[in-house]
């Protein structure tokens, strides 16, 4: 019986450190040293959350940025890469389907999905190549499109890894902005 009370005071003290104590201590330093990320990097628009910079939104207004094809259609609990090769006819399909809606030389991150299906930036050139479409929705000039692009092209990371990218949503969001500013 002693070692059974023993066994249920050491569960207990367990359950409380290991499942209260150092969450809270994780959730503080994490507050404290990341506020933007440990807050979910939520991008406030004339008061409302439009989303995360962190996740893509489904988008398919004339008038903004797409993001990159997503094989979930955005959905964050099944999130994940379509399980189609390059032999695949459903894969060529759906490559043609986009091709034919961005042009014969769109980007490839905007003819195939991510691999999480929820990438929340496409590459500069993607992001270029949306400009006469969204121009002509907004009846925008071209080049303070081209000029709002590079405002938000993002370097590789660490100057290392990755390849030069714009945030879908910060983008929609400065573009918003243009156009409707916050009284």
């Amino acid at each position: 019986m002693k070692t059974l009370l023993q066994s249920l005071r050491m569960i207990l003290l367990m359950t409380l450190v290991t499942g209260v104590l150092y969450p809270l201590l994780i959730l503080g330093l994490s507050r404290a040293c990341f506020p933007d990320q440990a807050s979910g990097s939520l991008i406030v628009f004339k008061g409302s959350i439009l989303g995360s910079k962190l996740l893509a939104q489904k988008c398919d207004r004339a008038d903004l940025f797409w993001p990159r094809p997503s094989a979930t259609d955005y959905q964050t609990i099944p999130s994940g890469a379509s399980d189609l090769g390059p032999t695949s006819s459903a894969l060529a399909t759906a490559v043609k389907a986009r091709r034919s809606l961005y042009g014969q030389n769109a980007p490839s991150d905007l003819l195939t999905t991510s691999a999480s299906g929820l990438d929340p930036d496409i590459s500069v050139e993607a992001a270029m190549a949306q400009i006469p479409r969204i121009a002509l929705a907004r009846k925008m000039d071209e080049e303070q499109l081209r000029s709002l692009v590079e405002k938000h092209a993002q370097s590789k990371q660490w100057g290392l890894f990755g390849e030069p990218r714009v945030n879908v949503l910060s983008l929609n969001v400065d573009l918003l902005a243009l156009q409707n500013p916050t009284p």
